[in-house]
């Protein structure tokens, strides 16, 4: 018989703070919780102070009852199971929770050893939205973390219980807008308002994973772009547009999500892993565009919900995922009365003063009716209304369109009726308009007019095509068809066509033997553009060319996928070298490096100048993980094939590489790394590359760095910069300012290298150069320690943790001293509380208010 429920006190009647764990496994953590707890001068409630004669459950329901908050810690074990249970206290304690109870939860991370009940449990647990996730990785990173969210906690509550006065509510300033990264639609939403309101319905009512099906054409793109436009309380963090257009696999998929969110793929770390941790402890909108041509990378964004429980994702496809805790979305054609609306705005486009009439509205009503109200077959015909009338236009149509419906019977209906328009809407062209349209279906992710000019002149003077006479007209009458969309870029136009015009164009050109040379001429362009970048990357065009390069960032993975296909390694190896630069700035090293392993994997001789660049990039942009000793003679190797045939570059870039590689193993040689610098110096001397020679100068710095000749290196970083400067190399001069401020500061001249950090901080944001800005950060954080500014240290190592752990930096060494700094200020009698809440706070500024709040100061 059950014993009657009686009240059972805790210890003191402060707020009290329900601790759940296991015991042993997590002993550290529980104390590090009850200081962080008792430093807020609240109440721990912890089981292993219940020494008293209630049946544990009912103990657990009656501390838990008269408890304020639920703090839960987990890490592998899930925890005994009494007899006669079903689940372990731990799983009992977070099922016993009130509802009411705020829910702060901690999961400790690594985990190889988790015990599958507690993964189970912590997949529900992430599921329930009354729940904040972080993670953690040492019980002192734990203790900063709790008392940081229960100092806000508290101040929220406190908060939410005062009435504010007059003058509070009239200078409130609203909050800023999240980040986002939505495209802007030049034209208006015609008719989706109700399919607006119920994505957004779905999601707030705790749907993670909706999937908009429907046929090609029919607006999907359009509507998860409007739905995620309004929803910033929910997703405070914003939301991140992805185009999968260019994507084929989990790869590529994974690649896009990660150069969305601006993850650096620098080979240091699996990118799915890079980019959970970017996103684990954000609440994000993820909206997946043109999902339906990389299924199988549909698992990644279930494991990617599970590992990041504050975001959630719309995703755009013809078909399901067709995995766990989707929800689909099925978007319908636009009613007549939307669709007539559609066609008479997209008319207006190519004749302002076309309108509906009495005389011409049955048959516009016609032509909607037989696009099955799809808004692009809409649009593709309304296009026409320049040239043809509506009378015409639906006589046409009448006659065109179910002979061109019939021809394609594997595909649903609504999916054949677009086919047949985009069919319909080409054969109105004319010859050379038709050609250039299927050749534009080898372009990923848009394209120049030159490279528009590039392909056609190599196909037609290879007689694999007709000629185009006019790229440039037939061009523009592609674009006045709505055939290709036009894109207006801070120096050129660019173009693309959408997925379904693009299918079309790649299967015309398919079936008239034209693909294999069309991509050969593609993929030749692009070396050749690699070519020309190459100079340009190293002074002052860089930025203006990684701007550049990046718009063709599908187009090269294109190039690269097709030469790699043909085992082309010569080929895909000079388009690796040429864009050296570029791959290093954008963080996509670690994708390079996967090419160079199918190389080096092949089986295939290679020549010795692909030789060594395959060894380069697989060994180079990871030397500091070397467990079984084989990056140093690897980089010899490559050094001496460089050498061998007859790149001096390439080998004294290896040799830099070398030397590094030297530096960061158990034993270093320095008088070796030395040796390697100097000749590396000599060789870019003799070649008048002046890039070259800043960096190795650079290098020369930290290895007399480490031979603590801090006057030494001074003078080699400041003849780097004078080079960088000279050279219009702007990523060269943060280099070298971000090394001599460190040299400075060692040499007890704070001003100046204050000054060093706020120029590599200021001139890395302009750039963009998440990288540059995080040292410099890091540079800032060692000054305001070297000044006793605790609050001010703080904040700023907080935003630079932050942002290399969402940028995909935080395994790479850096070379940094501010942890020295700032481990000295705390030693002397800072107030390590002080410090540890500025470190939570700084968290969670964004890179913008980071640097805003550095250079404060630093005016």
């Amino acid at each position: 018989m059950k014993a009657a429920s009686r009240v059972i006190r805790t210890p003191d009647q402060r707020l009290r703070i329900f601790v759940s764990s296991t015991l042993k496994e997590l002993a550290p953590e529980r104390r590090a919780a009850r200081a962080a707890i008792e430093r807020l001068h609240l109440a721990p409630v912890m089981f292993e102070l219940g020494a008293r004669p209630h049946p544990p459950r009912e103990l657990y329901r009656a501390y838990l009852d008269q408890s304020d908050v639920f703090v839960g810690l987990y890490w592998e074990r899930y925890g005994w199971v009494a007899p006669d249970e079903q689940v372990s206290g731990l799983e009992d304690e977070y099922n016993l929770c009130p509802p009411a109870l705020p829910r702060l939860i901690y999961i400790k991370d690594p985990s190889p050893g988790r015990e599958p009940r507690l993964t189970e449990l912590l997949d529900r647990i992430r599921s329930d939205d009354r729940a904040s996730f972080k993670y953690f990785e040492s019980a002192e990173e734990l203790e900063v973390l709790l008392e940081a969210d229960l100092a806000t906690l508290l101040a929220e509550r406190f908060e939410l219980s005062r009435v504010p006065s007059e003058a509070e509510r009239i200078t409130e300033e609203p909050a800023p807008a999240p980040d986002s990264s939505l495209p802007s639609p030049l034209t208006g939403l015609i008719g989706r308002e109700g399919d607006i309101a119920a994505v957004r319905g779905m999601l707030a009512d705790g749907v993670r994973l909706v999937t908009i099906t429907g046929p090609g054409g029919i607006g999907k793109s359009r509507l998860a772009i409007a739905a995620a436009g309004g929803l910033a309380e929910r997703f405070p963090d914003g939301a991140v547009f992805v185009d999968l257009a260019a994507a084929h696999d989990r790869a590529g998929v994974v690649g896009a999500l990660a150069q969305s969110l601006g993850v650096r793929d620098t080979g240091d770390a699996p990118l799915p892993d890079k980019v959970a941790t970017a996103l684990r402890d954000r609440r994000i909108l993820l909206v997946l565009d043109n999902f339906e041509q990389a299924l199988a990378a549909a698992p990644f964004v279930t494991e990617l919900l599970a590992a990041a429980p504050g975001v959630s994702a719309v995703v755009t496809s013809r078909s399901l995922l067709r995995v766990g805790g989707e929800r689909r979305y099925e978007l319908d054609p636009l009613p007549p009365a939307e669709a007539l609306t559609l066609f008479v705005e997209r008319a207006h486009a190519v004749r302002p003063d076309f309108e509906i009439t009495p005389g011409n509205a049955d048959d516009v009503g016609r032509i909607c009716t037989a696009l099955d109200g799809l808004p692009l077959a809409i649009e593709l015909a309304a296009a026409r209304i320049r040239v043809l009338p509506p009378a015409e236009l639906a006589r046409r149509l009448d006659r065109r369109l179910p002979l061109l419906v019939g021809g394609a019977r594997d595909l649903p209906e609504r999916q054949r009726t677009l086919r047949a328009t985009i069919e319909w809407s080409a054969q109105l062209l004319d010859g050379p308009e038709r050609t250039l349209l299927a050749l534009l279906g080898v372009f990923e992710g848009g394209f120049t007019l030159e490279a528009a000019e590039a392909v056609e002149a190599s196909m037609s003077s290879e007689g694999a095509t007709d000629a185009v006479p006019d790229v440039l007209s037939a061009l523009a009458a592609l674009v006045d068809n709505s055939l290709v969309r036009q894109h207006e870029d801070a120096d050129q136009a660019r173009f693309s066509l959408l997925a379904t015009v693009r299918e079309y164009a790649n299967e015309r050109l398919e079936k008239s033997g034209g693909l294999p040379p069309a991509q050969d001429a593609h993929a030749a362009y692009f070396l050749a553009l690699g070519d020309r970048a190459d100079a340009a990357l190293e002074g002052s065009g860089q930025h203006e060319w990684v701007m550049r390069l990046g718009a063709d960032s599908g187009n090269l993975r294109a190039a690269a996928r097709y030469l790699l296909d043909r085992r082309d390694w010569a080929r895909v190896a000079q388009l690796a070298w040429s864009l050296y630069v570029y791959w290093w700035v954008a963080g996509l090293l670690g994708e390079v490096r996967g090419w160079m392993e199918d190389a080096l994997a092949s089986g295939d001789p290679l020549d010795d100048r692909t030789r060594a660049i395959a060894l380069y990039f697989t060994q180079a942009i990871a030397f500091w993980q070397d467990p079984e000793g084989t990056v140093v003679p690897a980089l010899t190797e490559s050094a001496d094939l460089f050498h061998r045939s007859g790149d001096s570059d390439g080998e004294a870039l290896a040799l830099i590489s070398f030397a590094l590689a030297v530096l960061a193993s158990p034993a270093p040689d320095t008088g070796t790394a030395d040796g390697a610098m100097d000749t590396s110096l000599g060789l870019f001397r003799s070649r008048g590359d002046r890039w070259g020679e800043a960096m190795a100068l650079v290098m020369l710095g930290r290895v007399a760095l480490l031979r603590q000749q801090v006057d030494a290196a001074l003078a080699r970083f400041e003849e780097s910069l004078t080079l960088a400067r000279a050279n219009g190399d702007e990523l060269g001069v943060t280099i070298a300012q971000h090394h001599r401020g460190w040299a400075r500061l060692l040499l007890g001249d704070a001003a100046g290298a204050a000054a060093d950090f706020a120029a590599c901080l200021s001139l890395s944001h302009r750039l963009g150069h998440v990288e540059g800005i995080a040292y410099g950060l890091e540079g800032m954080v060692a000054v305001a320690a070297l000044g006793g500014d605790v609050t001010r240290s703080g904040l700023l190592l907080g935003a630079s943790r932050s942002l290399r752990e969402r940028t995909g930096l935080h395994n790479a060494p850096a070379f940094s001293f501010h942890q020295l700094f700032v481990d000295r200020m705390l030693d002397a009698g800072a107030d390590r509380g002080a410090f540890d809440a500025a470190v939570a706070e700084g968290r969670a500024l964004s890179a913008d208010a980071a640097v805003e709040v550095a250079e404060r100061r630093a005016a």
